[in-house]
């Protein structure tokens, strides 16, 4: 007997928060579902993240449109997953922003991840037939610009190698407001499929030094204090710490990927198994944390069918 696959029993509606962060800032959150951000300047809007369909997206900018009526100048993409990104044709924004690094995993397994996740999401592609296809940037750069929205300069920076190779933040240095992407994680389970685990702490101890006052994570509420800042950096670097270490450990021992498996969830089932989306993150986080520990810096590429092989494999019963 298998547990149902990945989020595909996840049904359930979602109660969305629009949460003020500060002047002009704005964080949709949906009790664990990807969060997007939205900052508002005197000439325009930036979109973080755009939810993963143009259907799914047009709620987004419906709760936008009861704060302004300036047009969406531009979308930034935290990162290349599907979930994240396929919805941009809902805002028609002017341009499109992402990192070099992410640009080219967009080039390399853009259409292999769309695929994977409109099987693992069911309900966060509702509306997928409204998707035109991959999302692509119009301005792509390497480390840090600033893009002045009227009166609101967003620092847009790729701190370092994390969730994948091209995490991308935004950050308000006047309100001191992070747009952290799935760097960090608040009360729900870091992915970390297409990770760098041996990256990923360090930076995060560079988003740690911009001293956020406020973020918005992946997913998870908006943080509205330094404290809760540090708590949501701290949480999601514990567990990657614990992941990446079991799994190196028992790698090292000898143990295949399936007693890894094992191994892994004994420790960190009781300190993380609430959080949301755990059981659907575990195999594929494990299952690169075990490639990693032998030496495969770069992530494999996730297809709808290793899904399937991989969830298959490690949550079947054992007899």
């Amino acid at each position: 007997m298998t547990k149902t696959f990945a989020s595909t029993g996840d049904l359930g509606e979602k109660t969305v928060t629009f949460a003020k962060l500060g002047e002009g800032a704005y964080a949709y959150t949906a009790e664990g579902d990807p969060n997007t951000g939205v900052i508002i300047g005197d000439d325009g809007v930036m979109v973080i993240d755009t939810q993963a369909t143009p259907y799914m997206a047009q709620k987004v900018l419906d709760k936008i449109r009861e704060v302004t009526d300036k047009p969406i100048k531009y979308i930034l993409l935290s990162h290349y997953h599907a979930v994240r990104v396929l919805g941009a044709a809902a805002y028609e924004a002017e341009n499109i922003i992402a990192s070099r690094l992410t640009y080219e995993l967009i080039e390399e397994r853009g259409q292999f991840d769309y695929d994977s996740e409109l099987g693992r999401f069911p309900r966060l592609f509702e509306g997928a037939d409204s998707i035109p296809g991959l999302t692509w940037p119009s301005i792509v750069f390497d480390g840090k610009i600033t893009i002045d929205l009227g009166n609101c300069p967003v620092e847009i920076w790729s701190p370092g190698k994390g969730h994948t190779q091209g995490d991308t933040i935004a950050w308000l240095p006047d309100q001191k407001i992070l747009y952290a992407g799935d760097l960090v994680e608040y009360g729900a389970t870091p992915y970390t499929g297409d990770a760098h685990l041996t990256d990923w702490p360090a930076t995060l101890d560079a988003l740690r030094a911009l001293n956020p006052e406020k973020l918005v994570p992946g997913r998870g509420d908006a943080l509205m204090n330094a404290q809760q800042c540090e708590e949501a950096m701290s949480s999601t670097q514990a567990f990657l710490t614990d992941l990446f270490e079991t799994a190196k450990k028992s790698r090292e021992s000898g143990k295949s990927l399936n007693e890894t498996f094992d191994a892994v969830k004994a420790v960190m089932d009781p300190k993380f198994g609430d959080w949301v989306i755990y059981e659907h993150c575990m195999p594929f986080d494990v299952a690169r944390a075990y490639d990693e520990a032998g030496g495969m810096v770069r992530p494999q590429i996730w297809t709808a069918e290793r899904d399937q092989d991989m969830w298959s494999s490690l949550n079947t019963a054992k007899s």
